[in-house]
């Protein structure tokens, strides 16, 4: 995985501006977990990554990849690769295959 090293990283913070229009003073990450880690997955640095990963851990961190709604085919396609997850587990790629797509070229 590319970021094998994340437990090197324990002191990296969340790049606030990821989550600009929560208040953070009281953001429960735990309840908001699928849209932290998306987030990080469309707009994050390594750093924002190593947060998620020593934050949520590694099977949370896939977990949450899982169920994202919608990603787009470079974002999808990265963590394919980068977390060893199959297409056909995630939700974005299942709902992708599902839609009709009138204008293909």
């Amino acid at each position: 995985m590319f970021f094998d090293n994340y437990i090197e990283h324990p002191n990296a913070k969340l790049n606030n501006s990821l989550l600009w229009e929560y208040n953070l003073s009281d953001f429960d990450f735990f309840k908001m977990r699928n849209l932290v880690v998306e987030r990080v997955v469309e707009r994050g640095w390594p750093n924002d990554f190593y947060f998620i990963l020593n934050f949520y851990g590694l099977a949370e961190v896939k977990k949450a990849i899982k169920e994202i709604a919608y990603l787009n085919n470079k974002d999808m396609n990265f963590v394919s690769v980068v977390f060893d997850i199959p297409f056909n587990e995630m939700k974005c790629y299942t709902k992708k295959q599902l839609m009709k797509q009138h204008w293909n070229s």
